[in-house]
């Protein structure tokens, strides 16, 4: 099929790029000196038997992370970083990944423990592989690519031809035809991507074979790695003859079962071989790539964009290779993989007559530039092989001073870069930190995500058959659709909490800034907060502890809570300590102090300087990406400097607090203090009858409280409602200012998922 002329034809150049994409990898779990681990499977990941994204491969030691698919690359690698990420802060903290394929440091073979997976004929599986290969040539890791071409591209590309009547076979032979040509020409992908030029000398069974000081270009892909024995020939002439042949060598015991077939190319469509000829090839893993230790997750995009569009090409070629060019291609495979990686490779012009027409593809398709770049930047180390990835690794082992020592340095500096921003997703860094706390959560415990709305942040969870939909990190279906709409309006909050019987400050509501300024003998002297009536985060609220002084000053106020809302209220300011009580159900988790935002002097520098010092903190930022936020210095903020008789360029004394901000929201650059261990318990049932009250499964409850040590009394004076809140945030929580952290995003996943087992 000359899928070149139909393409261009019919013009679907674009069609013909997009697919769908998933990367399998596989790493070693290995201590700080690289030295492979001897401990189990980490049961913080929850049960290997239902985990769609980490799983272990042949040993306990030795990790396979699954992205989901997805329909771009970028997507697909966003997953791969934040599996990543997620494995990196969970393993001990002693444990590390190690970034190369070829195991180092590995232990006496009766210390490695096959993986022990659930089912008892996948154990029985790994044990063969021991009797069959040893346990050492199964330690090896790479990377599994899957690739499926659009579906409406490969129905485009059947309508437009006229020489094969039947759908199902045409997509057969397409993908055949992929798969045959990768063979042939896969040994172009090894050399720009191999990065094995070594392994230490106990992963032998005989000897090594290689010479001192001898590098080769990919060990994985030698006769020494994972592959099969030679006698073992699979034809890719036609489905029923893979098939056929597949199953000739499992019913002749030279394999086991079909996956033993090491081939560098699956079909993919069905659990067994011959289902293949009922549900069809629905798309292909190819099997031959090395991690590259100079990408944090083994493989880079502008590669993971390489392959892709080699992939393409093998479809693309106007040549389907038969069975002998297979074999050929395999040949030289294990040629160039034993070449000497700082080397020109005896095929150099055959790579690059390739390259050449995949850059002539690229023009026909009017493919991106950037892509373009990337394989012109590949041609080139045809002729520079120092610059191809395993010349650079060999550069690297001589520099640090042995392949394991390399190894352990990377692995050591990757786990370092996952802790930059612990708090964080980085893949996801543009969705709200609550939502990629749940994420991080629901990836380490094996629930099934899918993204709906990235801006909206809004997922599902999936465990089984059991699917639930999750807003904002907590608003869930076991809220009532009431709920909200009676938090976002204060007014209706202090009325229903007034009517249910709880202690909740007098105020009044006004609609326009002249009746409320009219008002103001009412509230002069007194010590009142002035809020929007449906407001959160702390948007718009002035508070007057020491009492209103002066009419413009209140006047400026209500000015400021009407940015917000077209009525606000003005309302009793109660003396006390104010806390959040993070509700679930019938229990309070969390409990937090929130101190208002503030500086400290130091004698020297000005407010606006102080303000500038502390947001210096690369914990503070937006406080939707960060724990903290950055401290403004607005009209609210001048009004309160205003108070204490400052004004942003006073030079406070040193140690002087200089509170910035009346009320305490983190979301106003207030600093978090857990309290949970120490509120008497009957004010964490308070809130728990507030929530109740609110008919709200997840809720925020503000309470104002002279002393925490103390049992709740009846009155205002021994406590206060002061806010109830939907959506509370989580991360204060998590990853409060000072105190222990509240992982609550566990417990939202708990309350939707009761039948999911999880360890902490």
């Amino acid at each position: 099929m000359n899928i070149r002329q139909l393409i261009k034809q019919h013009r679907i150049e674009r069609l013909f790029q997009q697919g769908t994409f998933g990367i399998e990898k596989e790493s070693q779990r290995v201590y700080a000196d690289g030295s492979i681990v001897t401990t189990e499977h980490p049961k913080t990941f929850g049960n290997r038997s239902f985990h769609p994204y980490i799983q272990t491969d042949f040993a306990e030691s030795q990790l396979e992370l699954i992205t989901p698919p997805t329909k771009s690359l970028e997507d697909t690698m966003r997953w791969l970083s934040a599996i990543h990420e997620v494995v990196l802060r969970s393993l001990p903290e002693d444990e590390y990944i190690f970034p190369l394929s070829m195991p180092a440091g590995l232990p006496p073979e009766e210390q490695i423990k096959v993986a022990q997976l659930e089912n008892p004929e996948d154990v029985a599986y790994r044990e063969y592989l021991v009797k069959s290969y040893g346990k050492y040539k199964q330690m090896v890791s790479g990377i599994h690519y899957n690739f499926q071409l659009d579906p409406s591209a490969v129905k485009a590309l059947f309508e437009a031809q006229t020489e094969e009547k039947n759908l199902f076979n045409f997509q057969n032979n397409l993908y055949l035809k992929i798969a045959k040509n990768f063979l042939r020409y896969q040994w172009i992908l090894l050399y720009l991507l191999a990065a094995t030029p070594t392994v230490d000398e106990n992963y032998f069974r005989e000897g090594s074979p290689l010479r001192p000081q001898q590098y080769v270009r990919s060990l994985r892909s030698s006769p020494f790695g994972y592959v099969n024995d030679p006698e073992i020939k699979v034809s890719f002439d036609s489905l029923e003859a893979y098939v056929d042949s597949l199953e000739h060598w499992v019913n002749s015991g030279k394999l086991i079962a079909e996956k033993e077939f090491y081939s560098n190319v699956r079909l993919r469509g069905a659990k067994k071989a011959r289902d293949l000829l009922q549900s069809g090839i629905q798309y292909l893993e190819f099997r031959l790539f090395d991690l590259n230790p100079f990408a944090a997750c083994g493989l880079l995009l502008e590669d993971a964009k390489f392959i892709h569009y080699f992939i393409l090409l093998m479809a693309w070629l106007e040549d389907t290779a038969d069975q002998d060019a297979i074999e050929l291609g395999k040949g030289r495979l294990a040629e160039v993989a034993w070449e000497d990686p700082l080397a020109q490779s005896a095929y150099s012009v055959e790579g690059e007559l390739v390259l050449f027409e995949m850059l002539e593809m690229l023009e026909e398709l009017q493919a991106d530039d950037g892509i373009k770049a990337i394989v012109r930047e590949k041609f080139t180390q045809f002729a520079e092989p120092w610059k191809t990835v395993c010349a650079n690794v060999v550069v690297a082992i001589e520099k640090a001073g042995g392949y394991q020592q390399l190894g352990a340095d990377i692995a050591k500096g990757n786990k370092l870069l996952a802790f930059e921003r612990f708090y964080a997703l980085s893949a996801f860094d543009n969705m709200e930190l609550s939502t990629q706390a749940l994420m991080f959560d629901a990836i380490q415990k094996g629930l099934k995500i899918e993204i709906l709305d990235e801006r909206d942040q809004f997922l599902s969870l999936q465990y089984g058959e059991h699917l639930e939909y999750v807003k904002n990190g907590n608003m869930t279906s076991h809220d009532s659709y009431i709920s909200p709409l009676i938090m976002e309006n204060k007014v209706v909050t202090k009325k229903v909490l007034a009517k249910a019987g709880f202690n909740v400050p007098q105020s009044m509501e006004f609609n326009d800034v002249q009746t409320a300024v009219e008002n103001f003998p009412l509230f002069d002297g007194r010590a009142v907060v002035i809020k929007p009536k449906s407001t959160n985060f702390g948007l718009g609220i002035t508070i007057f502890q020491q009492g209103v002084q002066n009419r413009e000053d209140f006047a400026k106020a209500v000015e400021i809570a009407f940015r917000e809302d077209k009525e606000i209220m003005v309302e009793d300011y109660l003396i006390g300590t104010e806390y959040r009580f993070f509700v679930l159900g019938d229990k309070t988790l969390a409990v937090l102090l929130r101190v208002p935002a503030n500086v400290i002097g130091d004698g020297e520098h000005t407010i606006k300087q102080l303000v500038a010092m502390k947001n210096a903190d690369p914990l503070r930022g937006d406080g939707s990406r960060t724990p903290l936020k950055k401290i403004a210095l607005g009209d609210i903020e001048e009004l309160q400097l205003k108070e204490q008789g400052f004004t942003p360029i006073s030079i406070p004394p040193r140690d002087v607090i200089v509170q910035l901000r009346a009320n305490s929201n983190i979301s106003t650059g207030g600093d978090s203090i857990d309290m949970t261990d120490q509120m008497h318990e009957s004010y964490k049932q308070l809130a728990v009858d507030i929530s109740k009250a609110m008919g709200a499964a997840v809720c925020g409850v503000d309470l104002i409280i002279p002393d925490l040590t103390k049992p709740a009394q009846p009155n205002l004076q021994s406590w206060g409602v002061i806010e109830a809140n939907f959506n509370p945030m989580m991360m204060m929580h998590i990853f409060p200012y000072a105190g222990e952290s509240r992982r609550v995003t566990l417990d939202v996943i708990s309350m939707l998922f009761p039948e999911l087992p999880l360890y902490r």
